[in-house]
Order: structure tokens, then sequence, then C-alpha cells
């Protein structure tokens, strides 16, 4: 607890981390939020889906704009506004749903939601950038933020189930435009921790051409962003996996518990993991990381009870939680301080584009082959990631080495 301690008492740190949990929370309930809503008032789950698809891809592209834009102004100058309209989005949303419109209007601003969230997760890493250089100080912010990105993803699917079968069906939507919104106000008004605009600095003074500006082709992003992805693609399959599962051993109603003891575990995991410090090197704890989620992902195909789900679940989610958090500090050796929102945001990014294919991909398995089919595929996915891993090790250690080298000579 002591190095938890000791970064939440650098200056505005407590603020603006609390300020971060509470503006991305919201995002954790507008998936199932919307699923809820739709299903409920039109009848339909294949609207639902479609429209929860749209808004999270949408959110995937769009916060790759946003992020680039954020390095270059501000981010109280580019997502204050992006907010605004993002919570406008989803409240016109919600009218055009309880009136009734026709389907095809709900997709209008469920996209233009999802395009101007933005990623407030990656913008608070940012901030613990700029508030300390310290490595590792670093390491345990960037496991208290992936601890609370688990939090929300406990609390946020049970409240927004609670509010939509409880209170009203919009209700679940209704809570992340507020919560979005005074998040917002509280973490873009911290000015102090807000880190500066800086100048992009180019080899030789020479602006490159925009292909070769792209972040994704810095050395060494391409392969940590893309085993992101595949993990995404994990979470995907696994949700809907344990749905299908729990449904053909006719305990539907406990899939929801299993994902929270998945999400329980694996934040827990990161908890553990940032409170210690690790004399090993990053980029070997990066592939071990995602060689143990693979390893853990192959008892699920042995699950044929909740309580088996459960345990092979909590294994699996104690590599998570460690996976991503070596993932994000690697993308803060690889990039440079001017592009850090940028590429924080594409792990992100890779995240949300990876739960769509995982849940389509594993959906049409489920459909043709039941749940053993999807728990394959989710096992799939996590031997891919391993396999990226492995072969791109050799390239993260140099461009790691580098990017330490190009630091120094600066300074």
């Amino acid at each position: 607890m002591r190095a938890y301690r000791e970064i939440l008492s650098l200056p505005g740190a407590w603020q603006f981390s609390a300020a971060g949990l509470l503006a991305r929370s919201g995002g954790a309930m507008m998936g199932l939020g919307m699923v809820l809503m739709v299903s409920a008032l039109y009848g339909s789950y294949g609207l639902a889906g479609a429209l929860a698809a749209s808004n999270a891809v949408a959110w995937a592209l769009g916060t790759a704009t946003l992020s680039n834009l954020v390095d270059r102004y501000g981010q109280r100058r580019v997502m204050y506004p992006a907010v605004i309209v993002a919570a406008s989005s989803l409240a016109l949303l919600v009218i055009f749903a309880m009136l009734q419109l026709p389907a095809w209007t709900l997709f209008p601003p469920a996209i233009v939601s999802g395009a101007t969230g933005g990623a407030p997760g990656a913008l608070v890493r940012a901030r613990w950038n700029h508030a300390t250089n310290d490595p590792d100080h670093l390491h345990t912010a960037y496991a208290l933020e992936s601890t609370l990105d688990e939090v929300t993803f406990v609390v946020g699917p049970v409240l927004a189930t609670a509010l939509s079968t409880g209170v009203h069906p919009a209700a679940g939507l209704i809570a992340p435009v507020v919560l979005s919104l005074v998040g917002a106000h509280l973490l873009y008004s911290q000015r102090a921790t807000e880190p500066p605009v800086l100048p992009r600095t180019y080899t030789d003074g020479v602006k490159p051409p925009l292909l070769q500006r792209l972040v994704l082709l810095v050395p060494g992003v391409a392969a940590v962003v893309s085993v992101n992805l595949l993990i995404g693609c994990v979470f995907g399959s696994i949700d809907v996996s344990v749905v299908a599962a729990a449904t053909e051993w006719d305990v539907r109603a406990a899939s929801g518990v299993v994902l929270a003891v998945f999400s329980l575990a694996s934040g827990l995991a990161g908890f553990y993991y940032g409170a210690r410090g690790w004399g090993s090197p990053l980029v070997s704890r990066f592939l071990w990381g995602v060689a143990a989620m693979f390893g853990a992902s192959l008892l699920l195909l042995a699950a044929n009870s909740v309580l088996l789900l459960s345990v092979a679940g909590v294994l699996v989610g104690v590599t998570i939680a460690p996976t991503l958090i070596n993932g994000n500090s690697l993308i803060g050796r690889l990039v440079t301080r001017d592009r850090l929102t940028e590429g924080l945001a594409w792990m992100g990014t890779g995240i949300g584009i990876g739960v769509a294919i995982g849940s389509s991909i594993s959906g049409q398995v489920i459909d043709a082959g039941g749940y053993h089919g999807g728990f394959m595929v989710v096992a799939g996915f996590a031997g891919l990631a391993a396999v990226i891993a492995l072969v791109g090790r050799g390239g993260l250690g140099r461009a790691v080495r580098a990017r330490s080298m190009d630091d120094e000579s600066a300074h």
C-alpha cells in the first residue's frame, strides 16, 4: 500500500485520478445500457446489438483522432466540447428511443456519441506521466488505473441492469450522460495537472509525409497494440461464451456473476502487481503475461459447470491486468511525450475494436457449434496474441533501448 500512498500524495494526483474514474465509469454501462433499452422498447436484440456495435466502432475510430488533437492542442481545449457533444448525442438517442421513432434514427446519435466520447483513461495516464518521471511511480500509477478500469467493469454492468430493469429501460443510458458530464467537468477543470502541449519534433527538422507520422509506425508500437487488440478479442469472446454456457446449463442469471469474477480477479491482480517493484525487463514481463493468459484460457475448455468456469475465470483474470499494465508501460517507453496521449489511446482503441471482432466471431461459432466452440475461439485469440508477443520480443527490446538512448542524448 505504501507505493499507492506515495503516488496519490503527488500534487493533484488523487484529484485527477478520482475525476478520471468518474469520467470513464459511464463507458462500462454504455453497450449493455443500449442493449437493455432497445430490446425493451423495440423488442429486437438484433437492432440492439447493431446499435451497440456501431457505437463501439465509432468510439474506437474517433478516439484515435481525438487523442491526436489532444496532443496538439491540450486536453481541456479538445475534450471539454467533445464530451458535451457526446453526452448531448446520447441524450438524443434516449429521447428518440422513448418516442419510438423509426429504428434508423437511433444510429446517427449513437455513432456521434461514440465518435466524440474519447478515452478518459488515456488522458489520466498522460497526466500521471506529467506528474512524475519515476519509472516505479509510473508502474504503480498504471496499475492503479488498470484496477480502477476493472472496478468500472464490475460495477457498471450491474448498475446499468439495475437501473434499466428497476427504474426505466432508458435509465441505464441516462446515468452515463450524467457521469460523463460531471466527470469531464471535474477532470478538465484541473488545469495544474494537465500535460502541456509540446511541439512536434522531427529528424533534421523536416516533417515527414503523413503516413510516416502515424504513431502506429513508431517501432514497437504496432506489436503492442496488436496484442491489445487480441486481448480485446478475448474479452468479447468470453462475454458471449460465458452467457452461452450459462444458458445451456440453465443458469443464465449466473453469467453476470461469472463475468464479475473475471473482472474482480483481474483488478485484484493488477492492484497487487502495481504495489511491487519488479527487477526483470519490462519486455520479458509483457511476454510472460501474454503467455500466461494463453495458458489460462486453455482451462476454459475443460469447464462444464459454473463453479469450474469461475475457477478458470479467476486464473484468466489474474493474467489480464498485469499484461495491460505492461503494455501501457511499454507505450510510455516507446513514444515521445508529445505523442503519448495518442499512443495510449490506441491501446484503448485496440481493445474496443477487438471486443467487437471477438463478439462477432464467437457468436457465429457458438450458433454453429455451441458454447465450447466459443471458448475455443477465446483460446485461439489468446494463442495468437502470445505468438505476436514472442515474435516481436526482439524488436520491442531494441525499440525500448533505442528510445532510452534518445532520451539520454536529449538530456
